[in-house]
């Protein structure tokens, strides 16, 4: 037995280059190295974690923008864990010369499969620049509706009002057209009420026209129109357009909308449906 692992011994010295107290003591630098290497990870990845929410609170006391911070956010930590990762493989004694150099034969490889997530990080950093929406904004972006709660490296994430979320790539998002409904200070609500022939049209437009003098949320240095806007198959067509602060669009569109609806009919006027006549012959046999 003590012969076989002499010569099991002697097989693995040859095969291996080096002498069993050689082999030793490789095998314990190269096991004080991984020891090493597997602290580097632990030890930068949970600094990756601190260093992003330290960067958070920062952002946050000097009032950046939500959109901005998500970013910084998630750009810092994946840049560290990087760097972690490039140290741990050098503590196993990997060149990492040799190894730069084989990522840079791959470049093109890599590039044509990620072109995507490099697009959509570019697509990120344009949206942070120059900034057509922001966290909190209500947008339209690729037929998707939303406020915008956070613009982290390669997406955009939206919440929608019946509270689903959407991530949408920031690649398409900056290539597309954007419609951002509360950018603005204040917005034109435009209404549109039918009325029948024959009722009185004089009436319609003094009810209409009082209804938006009496919403003190309806803008007074604004222009207020009241007009035929069509006469329809059923209906005269009455367009309102007035201009409001942006938080107030949908309250006084809904309550004007209410106040047509009760006030105009003891008013004497009629809000026409589609209706169809239908007309039976006898026919005498």
């Amino acid at each position: 037995m003590h012969k076989y692992r002499i010569q099991m011994l002697e097989k693995v010295e040859s095969f291996l280059g080096m002498k069993q107290g050689d082999l030793a003591s490789f095998l314990l630098d190269f096991g004080i190295r991984i020891a090493i290497a597997v602290a580097i990870f632990i030890v930068g990845f949970w600094l990756a974690k601190v260093s992003s929410k330290a960067l958070v609170r920062i952002l946050n006391r000097q009032g950046s923008d939500q959109s901005l911070i998500g970013f910084m956010r998630s750009l810092t930590s994946a840049i560290i864990k990087v760097l972690v990762t490039i140290t741990a493989i050098t503590q196993l004694g990997v060149e990492m010369t040799s190894f730069v150099a084989l990522l840079g034969a791959a470049g093109l490889a890599i590039g044509m499969a990620f072109s995507g997530t490099l697009s959509n990080f570019a697509g990120g950093v344009m949206i942070l620049l120059f900034k057509p929406f922001k966290a909190g904004d209500f947008v339209d972006i690729q037929g998707e509706q939303g406020i915008v709660k956070e613009v982290l490296i390669f997406n955009t994430i939206l919440t929608t009002n019946d509270n689903k979320v959407i991530l949408l790539a920031n690649g398409a998002v900056a290539n597309g057209t954007i419609v951002n409904y509360t950018k603005a200070d204040f917005r034109r609500v435009d209404w549109q009420f039918g009325i029948a022939y024959g009722d009185n049209l004089k009436v319609a437009k003094d009810l209409l026209s009082r209804f938006m003098d009496e919403d003190k949320r309806i803008l007074d240095d604004q222009e207020k129109l009241v007009v035929v806007g069509d006469l329809a198959d059923s209906a005269v067509i009455i367009a309102v357009r007035a201009w409001v602060d942006t938080e107030d669009y949908w309250p006084v569109y809904y309550a004007m909308n209410e106040r047509v609806y009760e006030e105009f009919g003891p008013a004497g006027l009629n809000i026409p449906f589609p209706q169809m006549d239908v007309h039976v012959k006898n026919q005498v046999q």
